[in-house]
């Protein structure tokens, strides 16, 4: 069974009470990535624009390295103060320079790709990452997994130490199930034709299909949006992964630029 963990969302004046942040209010916050003194309004704090005036760190970013050394080192620091431990390993899907950069500095951690090298396909892994990682890291990155997405869930906890921590966000509503775009793909491919993009495929029994409504993050061609999760659905895989506990880690950190107005779309991270 899949246990949760509870956490404080709220304690301490280190970390900030966003329901005390007057409307307008420019909250004084260091980038956890880059030591970066800035400020900004809670609704200035967004989730993908960036907002360190140096390294250009979005929350979300800055989240992954808030959760990584809370959870690995069990107080969470800002990355230029952290000593080196290079007997901590980590593992990075695709994870955005601004933080795989740092983390590297700091931990015996490897940024992998799915489409150039290093390179890891976390529906495919090779048995040498079983059992090898302190953390591992997927931000943004399991909506773009080829179906059945379960295999992606199964191997990042297969790739996890005892213990060790699955650091994890993707977009997701709060209601109703997973939504599978293409769920019966098998042999496919996608054309650009006068800017307009169709997928065609050929499902296992034969049949084929065309699409052209794609949905793309951040770029055509290796950014597909293959689903969008549901909170509920994410627990179910999660739960069937193996995975023991998993905490919806929505806490802001206002010290760090880290505020989430919404609990959908929040980071988890799920113990192995």
């Amino acid at each position: 069974m899949l246990r949760f963990r509870a956490w404080r969302r709220w304690r301490g004046d280190a970390d900030g009470d966003p329901a005390h942040v007057a409307p307008g209010e420019r909250i004084p916050f260091v980038c956890n990535l880059c030591g970066t003194a800035n400020s900004g309004t809670l609704t200035e704090l967004s989730r993908e624009a960036p907002s360190c005036t140096h390294c250009g760190s979005n929350v979300r970013f800055r989240a992954m390295a808030y959760l990584t050394t809370l959870e690995v080192l069990v107080r969470a620091q800002p990355l230029p103060e952290v000593a080196p431990r290079k007997d901590i390993f980590g593992l990075g899907l695709s994870d955005a320079d601004a933080y795989a950069r740092p983390l590297a500095e700091k931990f015996s951690y490897e940024n992998t790709y799915y489409h150039t090298q290093p390179r890891l396909d976390i529906a495919n892994i090779d048995a040498a990452r079983e059992g090898r990682y302190d953390f591992v890291i997927a931000s943004d990155v399991f909506e773009h997994v080829v179906p059945p997405v379960a295999r992606a869930f199964e191997n990042a906890r297969r790739m996890l130490k005892p213990g060790g921590k699955f650091i994890f966000t993707v977009p997701f509503v709060p209601e109703g199930d997973t939504r599978e775009h293409y769920p019966e793909l098998h042999d496919w491919s996608m054309a650009e034709n006068n800017g307009r993009w169709t997928l065609t495929n050929r499902t296992d029994d034969g049949r084929e299909q065309s699409f052209t409504d794609l949905v793309f993050h951040g770029g055509p061609g290796s950014t597909l949006e293959m689903r969008l999760f549901s909170g509920a659905a994410l627990e179910r895989e999660f739960r069937a992964a193996g995975f023991s506990c998993l905490r919806v880690a929505a806490e802001s950190c206002l010290r760090f630029g880290i505020h989430w107005p919404e609990p959908w779309s929040v980071p988890m991270v799920a113990y192995a």
